[in-house]
């Protein structure tokens, strides 16, 4: 069989790969053929039909992004037949969504609202006598509107293929089929784990994550306050993505520009905590290397993580690090050892981050994460979209700011903690650490390249000294679960492993700049924006956690030594089995 087969596109000659989709032949000579349900891999359903074509000698249209090309097929995106099919599909969609376009949060970035735009919509014929919104805000980290919901099902497939959850589907049959969770109950009620993957997917404002930047806002101006923000490793080469810069631009110091013209009192860098994180996990995984602990040990830094493993998977709680994740470190080191240094009375002082993730937001309630008793680590967690809405609202021209460096204070980092963005940085930043302090000597490269890359799950074991340390990498819940089941029936064995709530890790976040999918069905963005983060680790001076000397003086005067009794009172939490339907016995 030919590996390619050759067609017409709009007269045009193609040559395309051997199973290739009309969309995907169409996209190669410059046609961008409009879709709403389709996701490459996930959801290739047909089901919108917004980007039918005519194929000649097929009885109707047909579907471009299911349709496989053919030898001599003749294809025409752009005739009369196709526009006005997919002018009354749109305004049939449109006719049962609620158009409150100024108002809506997605406003400009919604791909509706695009494409119906394209289309050259500017009446809608067919009318729904009930869009009234339709809110269900029953937790910490999302808001859904069904009144704005197309039904593209994106959001189902990528909670069940990516994510392995499952909590959402379509209720009801007809006019009153609705995206909810089982029964209808409220998504507080199930086991979500916060992670916001069908945020990021989904094509208008139906999913929306909680909006706190007024929370902030009200902070800033509150003169007994003294509000502290810290941005997250990942969120320097995704900002820019908002203010319509190229995928993968490293805007950090425009960023921190932005956020000091906010207001902040300080502009410190997560990626301080992220260094602490290394010293304290590696410092618990040579502890248990040594002294016959609960092996694998598994990395604690995503929440959403967390939180399926304490809800599906809660056997191999004794397995997590105790460290708290970057996030929580950080608050709890601004609210006492940076507080006590300036005099500040902890209550006083109000914690910002921004975060990729939306599990952040629910990470900040949980037990055990208080270093101070009645006092939260982290007062608000902002993800990357909040930002660039603050950033908007304040009117600061982010792509025409300077470059500014953070506040020295609590800022000192090294390129281990700047890799904790990308799947496989966590684990390479740990490696770094753990390898010198096992083997006494330092290291010829620092560069674990087994561990990098997009893939789902990656394996590899390295000699460190008398040890042979098998290592396991997994990004993606639907990952997890099989790196987990493949543990428990024995057929994989590992002694440290990283696992990520989101495909590809943190770039690719819950909270991350939501981009087109026309963008991520051709686009690598978890490579594009995780390379960036290498490219900045290779030029920093200082690659290795232990080798940070702002590190070094929090553990001279305030921490100890890695895994001291200080250090587990300020930068250690706890775990717990959690039901996964509260209230409801099945």
């Amino acid at each position: 069989m030919a590996d390619t087969v050759k067609l017409k596109i709009n007269g045009m000659d193609v040559e395309a790969p051997q199973g290739a989709t009309i969309l995907e032949a169409a996209r190669q000579i410059g046609i961008e053929i409009p879709t709403l349900c389709y996701m490459k891999e996930i959801n290739a359903i047909g089901a919108c039909r917004i980007c039918v074509v005519e194929v000649k000698g097929a009885r109707t249209l047909v579907a471009s992004c299911v349709y496989p090309v053919a030898e001599g097929m003749e294809v025409t995106t752009n005739s009369g037949t196709v526009y006005k099919a997919r002018r009354a599909t749109l305004e049939l969609i449109l006719s049962n969504h609620r158009k409150d376009c100024l108002t809506c949060l997605r406003s400009q970035n919604c791909e509706l609202q695009k494409i119906a735009k394209d289309a050259g919509i500017q009446e809608v014929r067919f009318h729904s006598d009930n869009l009234e919104p339709q809110i269900e805000n029953s937790t910490l980290h999302l808001v859904r509107d069904n009144s704005k919901c197309i039904l593209c099902r994106r959001c189902v497939a990528v909670c069940k293929q990516n994510q392995s959850v499952a909590v959402i589907g379509p209720n009801d049959r007809g006019f009153d089929t609705h995206i909810s969770c089982a029964f209808d109950r409220n998504l507080d009620e199930v086991p979500c784990v916060s992670c916001g993957q069908c945020i990021t997917v989904c094509p208008t404002g139906a999913l929306t994550e909680r909006d706190e930047t007024e929370k902030v806002f009200l902070a800033l101006a509150d003169p007994g306050k003294h509000v502290v923000v810290g941005a997250a490793p990942s969120i320097r080469v995704t900002l820019g993505e908002c203010f319509d810069m190229p995928v993968g631009s490293n805007v950090e110091g425009k960023m921190v520009a932005a956020l000091r013209r906010l207001g902040f009192d300080r502009v410190f860098d997560v990626n301080i905590a992220a260094d602490l994180t290394i010293m304290e996990e590696a410092h618990e995984f040579i502890s248990r290397v040594q002294n016959g602990g609960v092996l694998p040990l598994i990395t604690s830094c995503s929440p959403g993580w967390i939180r399926f493993c304490e809800q599906y998977y809660p056997e191999f709680i004794p397995n997590l690090s105790s460290c708290k994740s970057p996030q929580q470190m950080f608050g709890a080191m601004v609210k006492t050892y940076y507080a006590q240094k300036e005099g500040l009375n902890p209550e006083d002082v109000f914690v910002v981050t921004i975060m990729p993730c939306t599990a952040k937001k629910y990470e900040n309630h949980r037990d055990g994460t208080s270093a101070l008793d009645g006092i939260p680590d982290v007062d608000v967690a902002l993800t990357t979209r909040e930002l660039a809405r603050m950033i908007a609202h304040s009117g600061i021209m982010f792509r025409d700011l300077p470059d500014e460096e953070p506040d020295e204070a609590f800022s000192e980092n090294t390129g281990a903690g700047v890799i904790f963005g990308a799947t496989g940085g966590v684990m390479e930043a740990a490696l770094r650490t753990a390898v010198e302090s096992i083997t006494g000597k330092e290291l010829p490269d620092v560069e674990f390249t087994a561990v990098r890359g997009t893939e789902g799950i990656k394996e590899a074991a390295y000699a460190v000294g008398d040890l042979n340390v098998r290592t396991a990498v997994s990004s993606g819940l639907a990952n997890a679960r099989k790196l987990l089941e493949g543990i428990k029936s024995g057929e994989r064995q590992y002694d440290f492993i990283e696992i990520m709530g989101c495909p590809g890790g943190c770039v690719n976040g819950g909270g991350q700049p939501v981009q087109p999918q026309t963008v991520r069905n051709f686009t690598d963005l978890r490579a594009i924006r995780a390379k960036s983060l290498y490219d900045m680790d290779r030029e920093k001076p200082l690659r290795k956690s232990h080798e940070n000397p702002l590190i070094q003086k929090v553990y001279e005067d305030f921490l100890g030594e890695p895994g001291s009794h200080k250090a587990h009172e300020v930068l250690h939490t706890r775990y717990q089995k959690r039901e996964k339907y509260p209230g409801v016995k099945v």
